[in-house]
């Protein structure tokens, strides 16, 4: 993901005895030059602020005592967040001899008069907490933080923290690092602190982290960590143990054969990354993700209506907790691919902007990403995106190899089981052909090019889903299976019967044909058996293993219609 935020405490992070440190003062101008927006995130009061650090206009945004008072330098504006400083509890302090001092919502005291503190606050009932901050102590409203604070301040801006790097060294910056896509400590700061961060700022002082604040905005991607705190659900392993993928902004490659599961994967994935408020865009060819609406902040554009224009697709990704799904399911094949052509250079540019869409998730990506245009349409030295094909090896090669965490379905077409093992796991071909050739529904594989894997191919059961997953409306009906495993009619149409080797013929054979030549199959279940073994479609086998032991039991006589209609329920509905 791209990094476009910069959050800094002040104190003893940036500054030394109040005072800004010159070198940070250059690199914050630097980031800015480049982009990046950098928030300000400190405990002082805000005219205190002022005081000791000048004009604040060097920062997009300060968030002062400790998430209370929110101020845009620029504009000249100023927000208070929470309810004003208790006069009440001011008198009484005063009363018993402690020294407090108060800004619009905080009030200050020194650290060892935490216990009268507390006891002041106890005896008036107040809705107080208090927090450390190294030699002071700092008396807030509940639910007030630095975390609170800088949401507030990047929702105004309309960025997002997951693009967001915090840094700090105190004890109230815990909540700061946290909230974050990548919480940053000073070695020099509070040993809890450091550690619980995600990455660690070695040095001595204020300088070290102007020197990081440099490398990362000329990497532009969010910094690799060695212990990611966000982390995605697959499934569970043999040994019953969670299998989970680091949420770092890696291209992920989903790949196996049609009908084995790969958007249930990928739908897992999108729900997750949505209900963490990551900005997701789908581009769905098939319609096959529609039902992901139902989460918060998803929005579908498309579908039986115009596909949106790049623009108006932008146009929807403009905050950062919003995610878009583009249903492209209507549009005849050849203008889907001169759509992508043009969406994807939009939202390339979009995201090098503003950071936002976290993840561009597309389906059916072989029939769009191969040929020289593709390093036009996306970034993948970028990362954050999700690529899903029954067709790996029609991919350009460039964009397999990009692919750094990759989940493969059951894969029985060898060619395709060697692509991957070829580009991904040299001298591997003849093991992952066999193992991927098992997978049941409902079973995957992590390949092991990232450390979730363990170094090897590890299989898992997917997990559950909260949205259902949408078989489209004739994306299967016309889909041929090969000849060895068509349904074989032997006593309709020809001397030599009739085979169906698609959804659409099985069902207009059954519609057609006589009472008498579907006798046997009903009684001995293989209609059932053939949905459930050829097509891996449990639910529908089991519908139609209903109707036939109601057949076989005299109590269901009008069956022709009756298998064609679940049939059509389950594929073709609108």
């Amino acid at each position: 993901m791209r990094f476009s935020v910069l959050a800094l405490d002040y104190d003893g992070t940036i500054a030394q005895d109040g005072v800004l440190d010159a070198a940070v003062r250059q690199a914050i101008a630097e980031a800015r030059a480049h982009g990046v927006t950098v928030v300000l995130v400190t405990g002082r009061i805000l005219d205190d602020l002022r005081q000791v650090m000048g004009d604040l206009r060097l920062v997009d945004a300060v968030v002062a005592e400790n998430g209370a008072v929110l101020a845009f330098p620029v504009a000249g504006r100023t927000v208070v967040l929470a309810p004003p400083a208790s006069e009440r509890l001011l008198m009484e302090l005063r009363q018993r001899g402690i020294e407090a001092r108060s800004g619009a919502c905080v009030i200050e005291t020194a650290a060892d008069q935490a216990r009268n503190v507390l006891d002041a606050v106890r005896a008036l009932e107040l809705p107080l907490a208090l927090l450390f901050n190294r030699q002071r102590l700092m008396v807030l409203p509940q639910a007030v933080s630095k975390a609170t604070g800088l949401r507030e301040a990047l929702a105004a801006l309309r960025l997002s923290t997951h693009n967001a790097i915090g840094i700090g060294d105190a004890e109230n910056d815990h909540e700061l690092l946290a909230v974050c896509e990548i919480g940053v400590a000073v070695a020099w700061g509070s040993a809890m602190l450091v550690w619980a961060a995600d990455e660690v700022i070695t040095g001595t002082g204020p300088p070290s982290v102007a020197a990081y604040i440099r490398r990362v905005v000329r990497d532009r991607r969010l910094p690799a960590v060695r212990a990611p705190r966000r982390r995605l659900l697959l499934g569970v392993d043999d040994g019953n143990r969670p299998l989970e993928l680091a949420e770092t902004g890696r291209n992920i490659l989903v790949a196996g054969d049609p009908r084995s599961g790969k958007s249930w994967v990928t739908g897992l994935l999108c729900e997750q990354l949505m209900l963490a408020r990551y900005c997701v865009c789908v581009i769905d060819p098939e319609g096959d993700y529609r039902t992901l609406e139902a989460l918060p902040g998803v929005h579908v554009l498309g579908g039986p209506s115009t596909p949106p224009s790049p623009a108006e697709v932008v146009h929807a990704l403009r905050y950062p907790d919003v995610s878009v799904l583009i249903d492209l399911s209507a549009v005849a094949h050849a203008d889907k691919v001169d759509y992508l052509s043009a969406v994807l250079p939009a939202l390339r540019a979009w995201r090098e902007r503003t950071g936002l869409p976290h993840r561009i998730v597309v389906d059916e990506a072989h029939y769009f990403l191969h040929g020289p245009q593709v390093e036009e349409m996306v970034d993948l030295d970028m990362g954050g995106y999700t690529l899903v094909t029954y067709r790996a090896s029609s991919l350009e090669p460039s964009v397999r190899r990009a692919a750094e965490a990759i989940v493969v379905t059951r894969t029985t077409d060898e060619r395709e089981a060697a692509a991957l093992a070829q580009t991904f796991g040299e001298g591997e071909t003849a093991h992952w052909q066999r193992l991927l050739a098992t997978l049941t529904t409902g079973e995957a594989a992590l390949l092991p090019t990232v450390a979730e894997a363990g170094g090897c191919l590890r299989r898992f059961r997917l997990a559950a889903r909260l949205t259902s997953h949408i078989r489209h409306r004739q994306k299967y009906l016309d889909v041929p299976v090969p000849t060895h495993l068509a349904f074989y009619f032997p006593e309709i149409g020809a001397p030599d019967g009739q085979h169906a080797r698609t959804l659409a013929e099985f069902m207009s054979l059954l519609v057609h044909a006589p009472r008498e030549a579907l006798d046997g199959h009903l009684r001995r279940h293989d209609f059932s058996r053939w949905l459930r073994e050829v097509y891996r479609d449990g639910t529908l086998a089991a519908e139609i293993h209903l109707l036939e032991e109601a057949y076989a039991q005299g109590r269901r006589l009008d069956v022709n219609d009756a298998l064609a209609q679940i049939i059509r329920q389950r594929y073709d509905f609108n």
